[in-house]
């Protein structure tokens, strides 16, 4: 008996009736099987569940969406797949089928098939597992290439003859990368050496699918562990390049610098430990993509990377692009972690100015908190003595922005002073006075000159106005 949540038995139970009444049998597959029997199926998190019958899909779930008296129903007819979505799930049915793909093409040649055509056809052992629903065989385990057996080993392998399994689909590379990263599996030995065989044939898949997948790769617990893999096998220089390059270490007068590649994975992996947030993880990511044009060496100092940092945020909109990742405010996010990711240890100093901190928290803004977990992340050195005085570091500089902060209020600063205001004590219209004395005022701010309150800001206005007055009437 299936040890499964009440309310997906009964779903089952009433699926399988229905089929059995259709004369049809019908199989949940899947995620929620391999999930079982990982022992983290946790109805909390289920949203969708898959579903293959012998016969229509189509046919079948308009009958169970009559049982289950709901009328959101939707038919992919092209697909010949169906989606009911009850409660708070999305129940998704297709009829069991072959596949048969041409080499430069990802859209299959598909026939009606048995369920053994159906489990030919999936990517990986462990999500081929399905269990019958009909009456006489309810919670019947089909599993024709141990894919339990495959669970319990910590495997990723493929169901057939790997290189025809990514020759017919090659997005499943990536796919087989995924489930060795979010499981932390090992992937099978031919299996890799398929992968690494086949990588080039990654190019016939679009952006958005590759996305995806590596998205799901960055977001998993420990994303170093795909990005080991993509690294190793070939696919990561299919789509990401600026990141392969980051690989290498070079010596000159016996002085090394760190390999920046893993350097990079250590600095995402502790991203991970204190966030799940998939921004900030990019911007882990991206820190320090732009190292190796501006690696140089200096005599007596050593290996440099200046301006690493403001490249960097200059090749974020490109590399997203790219990759098909949004060009809007969740870039413009990573952009500017990339950008001041240099600047919080910069205050370490106990003289530091509160001008230098006022600065950094209104370019930072709302950001400032997610910065210095970046900063914190950052701190990947082997040597224990190190790695608590860079610790000890960032807690004076976060000692600062609170004072600072508390004192001043610069998080989401906006100036007291509006423009149309300006305009009207200058007698000015709109133009390039109006923005330049609008920073006057934001740099007298910052810099602790006056406070940062309007009447501050209007009688500071008030002091330097005649300046812009004359410049105009000249």
């Amino acid at each position: 008996m299936l040890d499964i949540p009440k309310q997906h038995k009964e779903i089952f139970e009433t699926i399988g009736n229905i089929a059995e009444t259709a004369g049809q049998q019908v199989f949940v597959v899947g995620g929620y099987v391999r999930d079982y029997y990982l022992q983290r199926l946790n109805p909390d998190d289920i949203t969708d569940i898959d579903f293959v019958t012998v016969g229509s899909g189509i046919a079948l779930a308009k009958k169970i969406a009559d049982e289950l008296n709901t009328s959101k129903l939707t038919i992919f007819k092209k697909f010949g797949t169906a989606q009911i979505k009850y409660k708070d799930l999305d129940l998704e049915f297709v009829g069991a089928r072959k596949e048969s793909y041409r080499r430069d093409s990802r859209k299959p040649i598909v026939e009606d098939g048995t369920l053994e055509d159906d489990q030919l056809r999936r990517d990986l052992t462990i999500n081929a597992l399905s269990w019958c629903l009909n009456p006489d065989q309810f919670g019947v385990l089909y599993d024709p290439f141990n894919g339990t057996q495959d669970l319990k080993n910590k495997i990723v392998r493929t169901p057939i003859d790997p290189e025809q399994t990514f020759d017919d689909d090659p997005l499943r590379m990536m796919r087989a990368v995924r489930f060795a990263t979010q499981l932390q599996f090992d992937i099978d030995r031919d299996t890799f050496a398929a992968i690494s065989k086949m990588a080039h044939r990654l190019s016939i898949i679009s952006k958005e699918r590759i996305l995806d997948e590596l998205n799901k790769i960055v977001l998993s617990p420990k994303p170093s562990i795909g990005f080991a893999h993509l690294l190793n096998t070939g696919l990561l220089k299919e789509f990401f390049p600026e990141m392969v390059n980051l690989i290498g270490v070079d010596e000159r007068n016996g002085q090394r610098h760190k390999d920046n590649f893993w350097h990079t994975l250590k600095v995402l992996d502790n991203t991970a430990e204190k966030s799940d947030d998939l921004w900030l993880r990019w911007a882990a990511i991206m820190h320090d993509i732009a190292k190796p044009p501006t690696k140089k060496f200096v005599k007596g100092i050593g290996w440099t990377f200046h301006g690493h940092d403001a490249l960097g945020a200059k090749w974020v909109p490109r590399i997203f692009k790219r990759l098909g990742l949004p060009l809007d405010e969740r870039m413009r996010y990573v952009q500017k972690l990339v950008r001041l990711h240099l600047r919080p240890i910069a205050l370490v100093s106990e003289e530091v100015s509160d001008s230098a901190v006022r600065r950094l928290i209104y370019e930072a803004g709302e950001d400032i908190d997610d910065l210095m977990t970046l900063c914190r992340a950052d701190i990947t050195s082997k040597n224990e003595w190190r790695r608590k005085k860079y610790r000890n570091n960032f807690d004076r500089v976060e000692k600062k922005i609170v004072e600072v902060e508390e004192k001043d209020r610069m998080r989401n600063w906006k100036n007291p002073i509006g423009g149309d205001e300006i305009m009207q004590e200058l007698g000015v219209k709109p133009g390039p006075i109006v923005g330049k004395v609008k920073d006057r005022i934001k740099n007298a701010i910052l810099d602790g000159d006056i406070p940062n309150n309007y009447d501050a800001a209007y009688d500071y206005l008030q002091q330097i106005k005649s300046e812009y007055v004359n410049s105009v009437e000249n």
